[in-house]
């Protein structure tokens, strides 16, 4: 069987991943410790693989720019310090953040023609007045916990029944009509092997990228929650080969 390769439309770059990494083990930007981000960017990397995700060259020449800074700071002699070597990763995820303020910002501004939903409207639906969005990286610690969890291990492969993303869409969102809201964990329950679980977190990112539900967090890295918006799925392309 030809593995299932999975082209994730949501883009989140190396830096966005750095950014979760520097936000989660609660370090000073300034002061990375680039031994433990190396390591923890690699294995992020590495699942992804593991789930035939398509990876983006940037993450590689990210990977390729964090190993050569940690080598040469396990190196460096003391009379050597006259630059640290992490601060072009410092410099470069400084300018990230003021880029996505300032794009944030934007955002929030009453822009004419604009198809989006509003703040209030947003709270309206999630029934919260505080509540944050999941990035992509949240939804794979999620997915890391669950599949380590049930212990599934093989490779992800197509089946002779072939899982069909339009047909798993269709199911979480029946389920969301019935209890309106669910844990992202829950959905995973039923899961019997690797690859349905990979099916299952695409269909959540396509229904969500198709406005159909929410993914939301009452606080950063707590649990995901999904809830349901609109009309139920047509049949759409889906970005997975």
């Amino acid at each position: 069987m030809d593995p299932l390769q999975v082209k994730i439309e949501v883009y989140e770059g190396p830096l966005d991943l750095l950014l979760h990494l520097v936000k989660k083990n609660q370090v000073d930007i300034y002061d990375i410790p680039i031994a433990l981000i190396t390591e923890q960017y690699l294995e992020y990397l590495r699942f992804m693989k593991s789930l035939n995700i398509d990876l983006a060259s940037e993450y590689l020449l990210m990977a390729a720019t964090l190993v050569h800074i940690k080598s040469r700071m396990l190196l460096a002699s003391p009379e050597d310090e006259e630059e640290d070597p992490r601060a072009e990763i410092t410099q470069a995820l400084l300018d990230y953040v003021k880029v996505k303020d300032m794009a944030h910002m934007l955002e929030n501004q009453e822009i004419l023609h604009r198809d989006v939903f509003v703040r209030h409207h947003i709270e309206e639906i999630v029934g919260e007045e505080n509540f944050v969005f999941p990035t992509l990286f949240d939804l794979l610690d999620a997915l890391k916990h669950i599949m380590e969890a049930s212990k599934l291990t093989e490779a992800v492969t197509s089946t002779a029944e072939s899982i069909k993303l339009e047909e798993k869409m269709a199911e979480i969102y029946d389920l969301l009509q019935k209890e309106q809201e669910i844990l992202f964990d829950k959905l995973f329950l039923s899961a019997r092997t690797k690859a349905e679980v990979v099916v299952t977190f695409v269909a959540i990112l396509h229904l969500a990228k198709e406005g159909l539900i929410i993914l939301y967090q009452t606080s950063p890295f707590a649990p995901i929650h999904l809830k349901l918006v609109t009309e139920p799925p047509k049949q759409r392309h889906l970005q997975v080969v």
